[in-house]
């Protein structure tokens, strides 16, 4: 599937703190912690649990959320499908988009039951 701009657009205005309850119940279905969750979120953005929380509070869209986060040097070991996208083949151009369905990566292996270890590409 290919991304367009619009949709690159349309996940950029997404607001992250509406999303977040969304993963976290995935995850909770599955046996899987908050701890765990914000512990690959910080991992993948650089955010603690005090800036996420505060992120959260203040209603910041995805491309708030990523323009803030100091993405990790190794993200680009996160490869796969996640909804149908391929990761590595997301152009560049479409940042929001690709950081997104990177994020959602981690969060799906960890919904998945693989081990943090793993998960988090040191």
């Amino acid at each position: 599937m290919k991304v367009t701009l619009e949709k690159n657009e349309k996940v950029a205005q997404m607001v992250f703190g509406s999303i977040y309850p969304l993963y976290l119940n995935r995850l909770e279905k599955k046996g899987r912690t908050k701890e765990e969750l914000n512990q690959v979120i910080e991992w993948f953005t650089g955010f603690d649990p005090m800036a996420l929380q505060t992120l959260i509070d203040d209603k910041v869209t995805f491309k708030t959320f990523f323009q803030k986060a100091k993405i990790h040097p190794n993200a680009h070991l996160i490869r796969g499908v996640v909804c149908g996208y391929r990761i590595e083949e997301i152009p560049d151009e479409f940042e929001v988009y690709k950081q997104c369905r990177r994020m959602e990566k981690l969060i799906d292996e960890l919904a998945r039951g693989r081990k943090i270890e793993k998960i988090l590409r040191e």
